[in-house]
């Protein structure tokens, strides 16, 4: 159950980001051009929108098993000031709800504003700031609080 849980989880964390890319593309694009806010675009907040919330849960199963947030007080004093786990237990978890709820948080505002523009720039904004969040909260390679690859082998 964890190797499968580990799998959509590797695979969906592309899928996010990859997602929030392309739905800031298109209302960059749409403030640009002044075009209307279709179904399309409309799908695509919502589709974004989904992914992520699929990501927290997946995450948060994770986090639930995962052997490398248990709290290890001896490993934890010695590491300095923030550890592996101290990262993923707290910063990681915490930054990647709060991305979320960003995302949630512009996705509706941008599907309740009537004017197009003003769609587009609602989920430009939030999601842009979300994003933001989500790519502070990576453990990156060359990270000096938790490296991981960007590609596992399992």
């Amino acid at each position: 159950m964890h190797q499968i849980l580990l799998t959509l989880h590797s695979i969906n964390r592309w899928l996010v980001l990859a997602s929030l890319l392309y739905a800031i593309g298109i209302a960059l694009s749409g403030l640009r051009s002044g075009r209307a806010f279709s179904g399309a675009h409309n799908a695509v907040r919502h589709i974004t929108a989904t992914i992520a919330h699929i990501q927290l849960l997946l995450g948060l199963s994770l986090y639930m098993i995962s052997p490398v947030v248990k709290f290890d007080v001896a490993e934890s004093a010695s590491a300095g000031l923030v550890s592996e786990h101290t990262f993923f237990r707290l910063i990681h978890i915490a930054l990647m709800a709060i991305a979320v709820v960003v995302i949630t948080i512009g996705s509706a505002r941008a599907k309740r504003v009537t004017p197009d523009r003003e769609k587009f720039s609602t989920m430009f904004v939030w999601f842009a700031i979300a994003l933001l969040i989500i790519l502070a909260a990576i453990p990156w390679p060359f990270s000096p609080l938790a490296a991981r690859p960007y590609f596992r082998s399992f």
